[in-house]
């Protein structure tokens, strides 16, 4: 693409522009800019970085962003001179627009449009509890590009599309029994058929760096770096994300020269990354139970290098685990002192800062960035008439994939003619 070029974050070697991983490790691959100053370009939302983005160009009709603010009611209630508050999803007052009101808005496009600008008609297969899947299935609406969507059956409920996306004809679902990390693997043997493709979940470097517009975004609005960063994390990949974009900040050079700590939070007892730092192991009943099952991922790229484990390092971050009844407290504390639902899992990530300002390990003039990943979706659904993605197959746990591929091929043979 010319703009940038594609480094191991392991053995630091060239890779392919298209590639998903390194040929000699199991490192991650990460996007090494040609333009090494932030420089906002005169376009909507997360387009306004796109010389950061692995792409060339936009798709008009999404406009979404992300938004930060300082808070003032929040702030009040645990003490702190500096909070800043990144919220992804649906707040009018503010300026939020992310249609499907969470941050995984922010990973879909950029995603799609790297496809598109590869040539690509293949199918994108995607697996997701829920908040990925209906950023990406928005996505297709918009574009027409085809989509294979396997969530786990739990997770039907949590598909809807935004007001305005009236034909899903791209989009194909497959509910799988099972749990989340059964909807990844079903959908990972979708995706090795002819014809289709993977998202590629945190080995894509267009979802991390769509997710680090909110590093970017943040520090625009407060001028310089925060000194610490709080966010609720499944896989890990959004700490990931922001990580790599405050490297790409203090190269620039104007924006402070320390990175953020990370500040990462997970539900317990259903909390790989937290046992990963802390010990001990996940409930085997997980993800029965939890206060929100978008934070179980099975498969979080903690010890690869590049990955979770790396970036805690790299910034002397934590992991906090957090309760269903912490959970739903902080839920309750920052829709009263924020006058905005938020959800259950950025709720986490609220109930880990104010554990942290508790325990003395955030002190109380420091600039603070929480990421609020999801929000406003109560608000959304009391002004909108939202329609429901329904499942085209329900197949059991361990389903072979001739069948499914065939019926999805069948559905989406006019949005793969169309190519987007």
């Amino acid at each position: 693409m010319g703009k940038f070029v594609l480094r191991c974050a392991g053995c630091s070697k060239e890779q392919g522009p298209e590639r998903l991983g390194c040929a000699m490790d199991l490192g991650l691959l990460r996007a090494d800019y040609e333009r090494k100053r932030l420089t906002p370009a005169p376009h909507p939302g997360i387009w306004k970085f796109l010389d950061w983005l692995p792409v060339n160009g936009t798709i008009e009709r999404f406009t979404g962003g992300p938004i930060a603010y300082q808070s003032e009611g929040l702030a009040g209630e645990l003490g702190l001179k500096d909070l800043w508050i990144a919220f992804n999803g649906h707040w009018p007052e503010r300026g939020a627009d992310l249609p499907t009101c969470s941050f995984k808005d922010l990973e879909a496009p950029p995603t799609v449009r790297r496809l598109m600008e590869g040539g690509g008609r293949d199918v994108l297969v995607v697996s997701s509890a829920g908040n990925t899947g209906r950023a990406f299935a928005h996505m297709s609406c918009l574009t027409g590009y085809p989509l294979v969507l396997v969530v786990p059956s739990s997770a039907v409920p949590k598909l809807w599309l935004p007001p305005g996306d009236d034909d899903p004809s791209s989009i194909f679902v497959v509910s799988v029994e099972g749990d989340y990390t059964d909807a990844i693997q079903l959908g990972e043997r979708i995706a090795a058929k002819r014809g289709f493709v993977p998202e590629g979940g945190a080995r894509n470097i267009a979802r991390r760096d769509g997710m680090g517009t909110v590093m970017l975004e943040s520090v625009l609005a407060m001028g310089a770096l925060p000194d610490r960063y709080f966010q609720a994390v499944g896989s890990g990949t959004g700490g990931i994300a922001a990580w790599e974009a405050s490297m790409r900040l203090i190269g620039d050079g104007r924006f402070g020269s320390r990175l953020p700590v990370l500040h990462l939070a997970q539900n317990l007892p259903c909390a790989p990354i937290y046992s990963a730092v802390h010990g001990g192991a996940p409930d085997p009943k997980c993800p029965s139970g939890m206060y929100d099952a978008v934070l179980f991922n099975r498969r979080a790229p903690f010890d690869v290098p590049g990955g979770v484990a790396d970036a805690l390092a790299a910034t002397h971050g934590s992991v906090a685990g957090i309760t269903n009844r912490e959970g739903e407290e902080a839920s309750r504390m920052f829709e009263d002192r924020e006058g905005i639902d938020i959800m259950p899992a950025a709720a986490v990530a609220v109930a880990a800062l104010v554990k942290a300002v508790a325990d003395g390990s955030v002190g109380k003039d420091e600039r603070v960035l929480l990421n609020i990943t999801g929000g406003g979706e109560g608000r959304l659904k009391r002004g909108s008439a939202l329609d429901r993605l329904e499942a085209d197959m329900n197949v059991p746990k361990g389903e072979g994939t001739e069948l499914i591929v065939n019926k999805a091929n069948h559905k989406l043979r006019k949005a793969k003619r169309a190519g987007a």
